[in-house]
C-alpha cells in the first residue's frame, strides 16, 4: 500500500467529473487500499475521493465511526459508482478537505438520503444515512462531479474560515 498525492485547490484536475468503474479487479483493489491509506494517513479525515489522488473514477471511501462524538453510520464504506436516490430536509454544517487543508467552510446540504453503491467487489447495496454521515458522502460525491466544498458555500466572505487546526 502507499500514500497517494493529494491534489489541492485550485488544482484543475479537481473540477474533472469521474467516470464509472467497470473493473473490480485486483488493481482496482489495490487502488482502493492505497486510496484508503492515504485517507489514514490524512489529518483528521472520514473521507476521500479517486479524484483527490489524480484518478477519475467513481470512488469514495467514508468512515464515520471513529468522529469524537458518536453518530448514526454504517462504520468503513467504500462506494462504488455511487447514486443518491432520494433526499430529504436541509441543515447547515461545517465541513473542511483533504485538498483545501486551509480553509472549512459552512455548506448546506441535505439531513438524510438514501444512497446507492457497489463495494469494492462490485455487489450492489443500498444505504439510508443521515446527519453526519450524509453530510459526508454527498462532500466526497461532490469530488466525483468535479467539486470541491467552496464551491457550495453561500459566500465566501461570510462562510469560509481559515482552519486553526485539525480536530
Amino acid at each position: 500500500m502507499a500514500v497517494l498525492e493529494i491534489l489541492l485547490w485550485p488544482d484543475e484536475r479537481l473540477r474533472r467529473p469521474s467516470l464509472a468503474v467497470e473493473a473490480f479487479d485486483a488493481k482496482f483493489q489495490a487502488f482502493v487500499a492505497d486510496l484508503e491509506e492515504t485517507r489514514r494517513a490524512g489529518p483528521a479525515a472520514v473521507g476521500i475521493a479517486a479524484p483527490q489522488v489524480g484518478r477519475h473514477q467513481q470512488v469514495v471511501i467514508v468512515d464515520c465511526s471513529q468522529t469524537r462524538r458518536p453518530v448514526p453510520n454504517h462504520g468503513w464504506l467504500v462506494l462504488v459508482n455511487p447514486q443518491i436516490l432520494s433526499w430529504e430536509g436541509h441543515a447547515m454544517g461545517r465541513e473542511g478537505c483533504l485538498s483545501v487543508p486551509d480553509y472549512t467552510g459552512n455548506v448546506l446540504r441535505a439531513e438524510r438520503i438514501t444512497l446507492r453503491a457497489h463495494d469494492p467487489d462490485g455487489q450492489m447495496h443500498e444505504y439510508d444515512m443521515e446527519g453526519f454521515e450524509a453530510r459526508a458522502v454527498q462532500h466526497e460525491l461532490d469530488h466525483l462531479d468535479g467539486r470541491v466544498f467552496l464551491d457550495r458555500v453561500v459566500s465566501r466572505h461570510t462562510d469560509v474560515f481559515r482552519r486553526k487546526q485539525y480536530t
